[in-house]
């Protein structure tokens, strides 16, 4: 089994650095997934409210017989519960679906600038966080304007900053300003969901090279940038296999070259955070 190495936070806590996603792992085959990828050496699992799956993946950790202690369990508040009273309820709702005393993390999912409760949700947070509830707090989808209103306004840096990142969507810039704040970035879609990336000849080449595959290849360049890949898989051997990424480096050069695959307008789905509405 892997050891994961892990990312320190800045409040102190200690994240994986690498975690399972689990947008669309549901219901009992999915609690047979997750529980498959705890057993291959899973810790971090990424959930969220609007995944409607918090229920499976305390599920899998129940099954796993693994001591809670040794999870890093993640999960999401949806837009329609940002002010302040149905933040604070959401939270309690989410460990009640999860079966959990404690989250790990808990990030603001997207900051919805349009309707601007992005600040009343983070303090709800904050308070959570002084109850117990929640031990690390960070945000997803966040741009530099709204990380320094969250700061600026209560005095609390994010501890992670969860956004799309993969070699058509590099975020070099986004990646800059969260590491000046002293925020770890983590990738959701980290290889580009299926994208042509994974058919690029330069990441086939070096996948031959090191005598890995091409989504080990891209999940590596995430952990050298110093990012936190979070890669969805339901197969057994893709998850098996993303975990293999210790044992070997990207040359700086290899990792500058697949930074130069970045595309203007690389986004999976265009979803903008000055302008995405989660309306669910």
């Amino acid at each position: 089994m892997t050891t994961i190495p892990n990312v320190t936070l800045n409040d102190g806590y200690q994240m994986p650095a690498i975690g399972l996603g689990t947008f669309q792992v549901r219901g009992g085959q999915g609690v047979n997934q997750i529980l498959a990828a705890i057993h291959d050496g899973y810790r971090s699992l990424d959930t969220a409210t609007n995944y409607d799956n918090e229920g499976a993946v305390g599920e899998a950790i129940r099954r796993s017989g693994i001591p809670r202690a040794e999870f890093f369990v993640t999960s999401k508040l949806p837009g329609k519960y940002h002010q302040y009273a149905d933040a604070t309820m959401a939270i309690q709702e989410s460990l009640y679906r999860l079966g959990l005393d404690y989250l790990d993390l808990y990030l603001i999912h997207w900051p919805l600038p349009k309707r601007d409760h992005y600040v009343e949700a983070w303090q709800a947070m904050i308070d959570a966080r002084q109850r117990g509830l929640i031990r690390s707090i960070g945000v997803s989808n966040f741009e530099p304007a709204h990380l320094d209103r969250l700061i600026n306004e209560t005095g609390v840096t994010p501890a992670v900053n969860q956004i799309e990142v993969h070699p058509y969507w590099v975020q070099k810039a986004m990646v800059a300003a969260d590491q000046q704040r002293g925020i770890v970035t983590s990738a959701w879609s980290p290889l580009g969901r299926g994208s042509a990336a994974l058919q690029e000849p330069l990441i086939q080449q070096l996948a031959q090279k090191y005598d890995k595959n091409v989504g080990q290849i891209i999940l590596r360049w995430h952990v050298q940038r110093g990012i936190v890949p979070i890669p969805k898989a339901r197969n057994l051997n893709h998850q098996r296999t993303n975990l293999a990424l210790f044992d070997f480096a990207l040359t700086p050069d290899e990792v500058a070259a697949i930074d130069g695959l970045n595309r203007p307008d690389g986004r999976l789905e265009g979803q903008d955070p000055n302008t995405y509405e989660e309306f669910d």
